[in-house]
């Protein structure tokens, strides 16, 4: 039934459980066991967990499964494994999957934690990586072969903006037998059409728009019920990156309103992207919204918006960038996003302050690069404060 329900009708009501007393909000069941009525009804249920049946909190818990009811449900996957944070989702989701000898092929535009765990973590342990050119088709074609394992890509990167043609891509690799796996966090589980343009798993930092009010800390994974409960779900029950019941209390009231939160946000992207293209102290601005941007007939085939997320660039550098975040008045300096809060980062010197000075070259991370994550409040505010920034200049 609640198929055919719209999307905010599930991000309020989908998966509900209620429990004797009939509670109107998620009730929180911080609880980190489970008692059973005999030592039969126990070794049954360790024998073979039924529906709405729960061990132990690190194996699920019931306000956890109503979150990870609901996000599938919004995504349109068959299941949702909820985790302790975004990258726990993103190395649970790659390391459950993978062994020595696999190889995977990904975008090398990435936010600095997963390019460690592609880089670092995956090659400690056998696994070889290619990396390629997200937005060449040809490099994909060239580096994806018989034994690829996966692929894995951001739908749309961290912080530069480039939209990936996922349809394409995602052929290519079940052309050879290979899962796709995205980082979907920019694109939003509002905006998003991963699963029904080939991607196999799916991947949220919920503390960004899930929660959308930095205050905690969650990530989930969404995919077919084979790979959650039989791949995924093992691995993450036992290396322990399963999220608490009260964050995903969090989550879930997040969710009431993400629908309603994501279009404002992304509409005053698209006006602050569109005020400040042509402004002569700034290179280029990135947002896949603007006609100029390389991919934007891709972002718009792809997704129902172009995001909460832009980027500009400071055509005199370093410090002239931190000149501009140095005079904001309400935009904030973080380097958390998807909040209410509008948020300035300087990638350069923070997230991606590690990578080697050739590679932010490559990736288009220049000196004068601030990312924008646009918040809720008054478009024309956050307008005048960034003016009144590069007036600084």
């Amino acid at each position: 039934m609640t198929q055919d329900w719209g999307k905010r009708t599930k991000l309020v009501h989908h998966g509900a459980r209620r429990s004797q007393y009939g509670e109107v909000a998620e009730a929180i069941y911080l609880t980190q066991g489970f008692v059973y009525p005999s030592a039969e009804a126990a070794e049954a249920r360790f024998l073979d967990l039924g529906a709405d049946e729960f061990i132990y909190a690190r194996y699920g818990n019931p306000t956890v499964a109503v979150f990870e009811d609901r996000i599938a449900a919004l995504e349109g996957t068959e299941d949702a494994f909820a985790t302790a944070s975004g990258m726990a989702a993103v190395s649970g989701a790659l390391l459950a999957m993978l062994k020595a000898g696999d190889h995977v092929v990904s975008s090398r535009a990435l936010f600095g934690s997963c390019l460690y765990i592609l880089e670092n973590v995956l090659s400690r342990y056998g696994v070889e990586v290619t990396f390629v050119d997200g937005t060449d088709l040809a490099q994909w074609r060239a580096a994806i072969r018989h034994n690829t394992t996966a692929v894995f890509l951001e739908s749309v990167s961290n912080p530069t903006l480039e939209v990936i043609d996922l349809r394409s891509v995602a052929a290519l690799a079940h052309d050879v037998g290979a899962r796709v796996v995205v980082d979907n966090v920019f694109a939003t589980p509002v905006f998003s059409r991963a699963a029904e343009m080939g991607a196999d798993v799916i991947i949220y930092s919920a503390t960004k728009h899930i929660d959308g009010q930095g205050r905690a800390l969650g990530g989930v994974v969404c995919g077919t019920r084979d790979f959650i409960r039989g791949t995924l779900e093992p691995f993450m029950k036992h290396t322990g990156g399963a999220l608490s019941p009260f964050n995903a209390w969090i989550m879930l009231n997040g969710l009431t309103t993400i629908d309603l939160r994501v279009r404002a946000q992304a509409a005053s992207a698209q006006a602050i992207a569109e005020a400040l293209q042509g402004h002569p102290k700034l290179a280029r601005v990135l947002y896949p919204g603007l006609p100029q941007h390389p991919q934007h007939a891709i972002a718009e085939a792809q997704m129902e918006g172009f995001g909460t997320v832009l980027a500009i660039d400071v055509a005199a550098g370093k410090e002239a960038a931190f000149r501009l975040l140095n005079a904001l008045q309400i935009i904030v300096i973080s380097n958390n996003l998807g909040d209410a809060r509008t948020i300035a980062t300087h990638p350069a010197t923070t997230t991606h302050q590690r990578l080697p000075e050739d590679q932010k070259i490559a990736l288009g991370i220049t000196p004068g690069l601030i990312r924008v994550s646009v918040g809720l409040e008054d478009v024309a505010d956050l307008i005048a404060d960034l003016r009144a920034g590069l007036d600084m200049i």
